[in-house]
């Protein structure tokens, strides 16, 4: 791909505090989200001092798209780096550093020049590293929920706080995923089915009991992938479909998003006590420890996998998603500890 010599330059200078006066590149494709294209940059600089430097840079190009129910997420993760957001993280729990930013003239491309973390993500994330993640999530929204800092009320680009619940609003009124647990033919066990039914009938109250819960910056894609521990720290990228949410909603993508199906209960019982840990950390929690996050497991990700399993020819992936379910189910009888 070809990259603009200048904004490569400019870029590279943010990144050393330095005078760059040329590099070369190569570069390597990422895996990232879904629709942005990320290319993993390297080569050497060199300095007006002669200094070669060799550097690795990520480069996220991300085209205009549509999200359902939320319009503006395709550029949201420009509008959070062009803000003064980075200021709330602390050294422990953070995104990526944003060396250079710009959007079209027609705002509908823009890239970002970003900071490579090199570190353990997705499923060789640890059972230690997950509780980390819990527990410096809890005190990062604790610490804006109880501070609320003036770039909060700035930010005029997030999703909105009703987007977990209309996302299940939009999966039950599916004939394809709510018709099929309730069918004959249905292969799921009969618990499975039953555990979603039952929350399609209490739907109202459990919403309503979650809407109690205090209004917290969410990233809304916490999953493993999305997570990199490095040096006993906690880097979080893609942060395109972040918002206001409520307490415990990340936790649900970090247990149950494409999970560790075999620790997924061991990692609720660590994660949701760590997280509720960090947050007590700057505000009171008692009166809200009715425990959500099973709840929200299930509105966010029940359809889902029952989607995902309807969606795919592969028995092994099949076999997946009903395990998760299965483990979902287990997570009920086997109550967070604290």
């Amino acid at each position: 791909m070809n990259i603009k010599f200048e904004t490569l330059i400019n870029a590279l200078s943010r990144r050393f505090k330095k005078d760059i006066i040329s590099a070369d590149y190569q570069t390597m494709p990422l895996q990232g989200g879904t629709v942005g294209n990320v290319q993993l940059v390297t080569g050497i600089a060199e300095t007006a001092d002669g200094d070669k430097l060799p550097y690795r840079i990520v480069l996220k190009i991300q085209k205009k798209w549509e999200r359902y129910g939320d319009p503006g997420s395709w550029r949201r993760e420009y509008d959070l780096y062009a803000s003064d957001l980075e200021a709330t993280f602390s050294d422990t729990f953070r995104w990526p550093t944003c060396y250079h930013a710009e959007i079209n003239a027609e705002e509908t491309e823009f890239e970002l020049w970003l900071e490579y973390i090199d570190g353990v993500t997705g499923l060789d994330l640890t059972g230690d590293m997950y509780e980390q993640a819990a527990l410096e999530l809890g005190r990062y929204q604790g610490k804006l929920y109880a501070e609320q800092p003036d770039v909060l009320q700035s930010l005029n680009n997030l999703s909105h706080a009703d987007l977990m619940k209309n996302t299940y609003l939009h999966y039950r009124s599916w004939p394809v995923v709510y018709d099929y647990i309730r069918s004959e033919d249905c292969e799921f066990p009969q618990h499975v089915r039953q555990m979603l039914i039952d929350i399609d009938e209490h739907a109202d109250e459990i919403l309503a009991r979650i809407e109690k819960l205090p209004l917290v910056l969410c990233h809304r894609d916490f999953w493993v992938t999305n997570l990199i521990y490095a040096d006993g720290k906690i880097a979080i990228i893609d942060w395109d479909t972040s918002g206001w949410g409520y307490l415990g909603e990340d936790l649900a993508s970090l247990i149950a998003d494409e999970a560790d199906v075999d620790h997924m209960v061991e990692y609720y019982q660590r994660c949701v006590p760590a997280y509720y840990k960090g947050f007590s950390e700057y505000a009171d929690v008692s009166p809200i420890a009715d425990d959500c996050v099973y709840e929200m497991i299930l509105l966010v990700f029940g359809y889902r996998l029952v989607e995902w399993y309807l969606h795919t020819e592969d028995d092994d992936e099949k076999t997946k998603h009903v395990h998760t379910l299965q483990k979902i189910y287990e997570m009920k009888n086997s109550p967070a500890q604290g």
